[in-house]
């Protein structure tokens, strides 16, 4: 899967001329916590909650509430926003992204093509992608077996799944300790006890069926 499949397409931005607290309006109207600052159609920067929370004056401060908001009126966003921020391209995959995410905390990125603008993807919409991967929401059963890490067990295990006729709606494998993993199956049969049977009669361990 590719970020085009899964990212919000024309999300909301705003020029670099945007007062900071009009900034903090459109994300709590709007609930959600980046806007990418665009200019001429060209992508420019990023303002996020953090950035705009790190700009307000303190609690602490001897200004009035008057004053506070006085300041933060004649300030914008590209006194704060984030220059050059991480992007990725339409064609960048699901995984590709949640790993740049994942190794610079962030919880964002923008899809950028050309230098312009064309999507956001969020650790939701990655979420969402795991969610059908793993056939999470189709109805049916988790069969978790565990082995030695070698060539064509998977293909092994999975011969017994056709063999008896039934849909598999997703896989995943976990790598363990000692050159073992852990295959997941979620198969589209309320009953899988015929398949763990053959499973196990083929040497593997089923430690889990739900």
């Amino acid at each position: 899967m590719f970020v085009k499949d899964c990212m919000t397409k024309n999300p909301i931005v705003i020029p670099p001329s945007t007062p900071v607290l009009e900034a903090v309006n459109i994300l709590k109207k709007n609930k959600i916590r980046q806007l990418p600052v665009v200019e001429k159609d060209k992508l420019i920067g990023l303002v996020t909650r953090h950035e705009l929370l790190t700009v307000s004056p303190s609690p602490a401060s001897t200004l009035s509430v008057y004053e506070m908001n006085y300041l933060l009126s004649k300030m914008e966003v590209k006194e704060c926003m984030i220059k050059k921020p991480l992007t990725v391209e339409p064609s960048t995959t699901v995984e590709e992204a949640a790993l740049v995410m994942r190794d610079n905390k962030m919880d964002a990125l923008l899809v950028t093509e050309k230098d312009k603008l064309v999507g956001i993807i969020t650790e939701s919409d990655i979420f969402d992608q795991l969610i059908k991967i793993f056939g999470l929401r189709k109805a049916g059963s988790r069969i978790v077996v565990e082995t030695e890490d070698r060539v064509g067990v998977l293909a092994d295990i999975v011969s017994e799944v056709k063999n008896l006729n039934i849909n598999l709606v997703g896989v995943a494998i976990a790598e363990k300790s000692d050159q073992r993993v852990q295959i997941m199956l979620r198969v589209s049969t309320a009953d899988p006890s015929e398949l763990v049977k053959r499973i196990k009669e083929k040497g593997y361990a089923v430690t889990s069926v739900n």
